[in-house]
């Protein structure tokens, strides 16, 4: 297999288990209101589904860095997306808020194998001046699940339940299973010497005495909190206010996506030209000015669909750029513990998130979500711009 090729192979690989691993969480958020009329679930109860697969995911991903530090990443690749897989066939037998609360903080489990070492891999195989194109084109995938995957889901559970998405969900990442099984390499980088508990708990301490990692994990935190609590009740807030329907939202997210599709590979490949921190610092700055905004000008789902492609503009501004920039603060027989430790700090500001929010929600209505928000995608700018250097474009960590 030429290198060429080979590449295509391994960014295909990839890009399945974004879309199937993305297209799972975001499809939570608007079938809130399909999951509390089956299961007769409060509203401030519900954001809990997101809290826990937060939390499951993070504690997962702190182990599975260094595993894969020391292991090589196709491994736990493999570990993952069979996992995923089947956490998400237990999804349908689901009958009770109990049972799906333990699918879900399953599902966060083989989450956190995912995320790290995915991004991780793109580090390892492609050299850092690409990177940015490569987690455009991988990130993608996240895009598709909005413009296809989430629409999708929305719609089944809209007609058949809840359950019905995550069948859809399985397939793909069965299928990212078996092109990861038969097609991808690991790559030839230098790996852990060794893995301990002790070992593992000496290099996250020597990580975060780096102030670019430990900036970067708590501007991961402030991103996923600013999140959660924009969109875990958006769809709640547009059935009850501007009265649109499931099959309205669905089309809100495939917008969203398309604008993720067209502008997440050339906002990668941007930043490796012009370096990552200066579209991060717009894509940030802009969304917290959508994000207060929200309430006062979106008053149709014609509104609401243009709000969401903005949004989403936004961020593929930031996501591509904000990962190639991550892979540059650790060598690669750190890469994994890097990427996951920053993950499960995200993770676990995206689950407390998710839980403020339904409190806020429950209180002040959807306008206090949305200022908070604002606040807290500010805070990762800010970070970003104090604490988080832009390396050489042409060169290698040492």
């Amino acid at each position: 297999m030429g290198r060429r090729r080979e590449e295509l192979t391994v960014i295909a690989a990839l890009w399945l288990m974004v879309l199937a691993s993305s297209s799972q969480v975001m499809v939570i958020a608007p079938i809130l209101p399909r999951i509390g009329e089956q299961l007769h679930v409060s509203e401030a109860m519900l954001g809990t589904l997101i809290t826990g697969y937060a939390i499951a995911l993070s504690a997962m991903a702190v182990i599975a860095g260094p595993v894969s530090d020391r292991v090589g990443r196709r491994r736990i690749l493999l570990a993952g997306t069979g996992a995923m897989t089947l956490a998400l066939c237990l999804h349908p037998l689901t009958d009770s808020f109990a049972t799906l609360l333990f699918a879900r903080i399953l599902a966060g489990a083989a989450g956190g194998i995912l995320t790290g070492s995915a991004v991780s891999y793109v580090g390892d195989y492609f050299p850092y001046e690409r990177r940015g194109w490569a987690s455009g084109w991988v990130m993608s995938g996240f895009a598709v699940g909005q413009i296809a995957g989430v629409p999708a889901g929305t719609l089944l559970a809209g007609e058949y339940g809840y359950e019905a998405p995550f069948i859809l969900f399985a397939v793909v990442m069965a299928l990212a299973f078996v092109l990861t099984l038969l097609r991808m390499p690991q790559p030839p980088v230098e790996r852990a010497s060794s893995l301990s508990i002790g070992g593992v708990l000496s290099g996250y301490v020597q990580l975060l005495k780096n102030p670019a990692v430990s900036g970067a994990a708590l501007a991961y935190a402030a991103m996923f909190f600013s999140i959660s609590n924009f969109v875990v009740y958006m769809p709640t807030w547009a059935e009850t206010e501007l009265s649109m329907t499931g099959r309205d939202i669905a089309v809100m997210f495939g917008i969203g996506g398309v604008a993720s599709v067209v502008f997440g590979p050339r906002a990668g490949k941007l930043s490796d030209r012009f370096g990552r921190r200066p579209l991060i610092m717009v894509s940030c700055i802009g969304t917290a000015i959508l994000f207060a905004a929200t309430t006062l000008w979106v008053v149709s789902a014609a509104t609401a669909w243009l709000m969401f492609f903005v949004t989403m503009v936004l961020v593929a501004l930031r996501i591509s750029p904000f990962q190639a920039l991550l892979t540059a603060l650790a060598p690669s027989q750190q890469r994994g513990a890097l990427m996951s430790l920053v993950v499960a700090v995200g993770q676990v500001g995206g689950g407390l998130g998710g839980a403020v929010a339904g409190m806020i929600y429950a209180d002040a209505g959807y306008l206090g979500c949305t200022l908070l928000a604002a606040g807290s995608i500010l805070v990762t700018a800010l970070v970003v711009a104090i604490r988080i250097p832009e390396p050489e474009l042409q060169s290698e960590p040492a």
